[in-house]
């Protein structure tokens, strides 16, 4: 039985989570879709999110456009240092990156490249 591409994904990103529970650090979880990219910042024990941003919010959506093009380098960047200041906002300095299982390539890149950038340490 062969394994469908979400399930490989989700198969790689709990190998990473259980790694990142062993650091005991605040992890910075993003996800991606088609035609959004989402970013949150969750505790070290995983019971709340302490900071989030996204492409489906109304001011990035205004940043982005009349088209409001979510799905591509440029708005995952504005999202990285979007997350950046409301973590520094809420006090944290340094996090686990969580790339859910992603390939570290494209908008998964752009968005980690914009966060250190903008100061979040990982």
């Amino acid at each position: 039985m062969s394994l469908t591409k979400k399930q490989q994904r989700l198969r790689r990103s709990r190998q990473t989570r259980v790694r990142i529970a062993l650091q005991q650090t605040a992890r910075l979880a993003v996800h991606r879709s088609n035609l959004h990219i989402y970013a949150s910042i969750i505790s070290d024990d995983g019971a709340r999110v302490l900071a989030s941003a996204s492409t489906a919010e109304k001011e990035v959506r205004e940043q982005l456009g009349a088209a409001g093009k979510g799905g591509n380098a440029a708005a995952a960047s504005i999202i990285g240092r979007r997350i950046a200041e409301k973590a520094k906002a809420a006090g944290i300095e340094k996090v686990a990156f969580d790339r859910s299982g992603f390939a570290y390539h494209g908008r998964v890149k752009a968005l980690a490249e914009a966060a250190r950038e903008a100061g979040l340490q990982f």
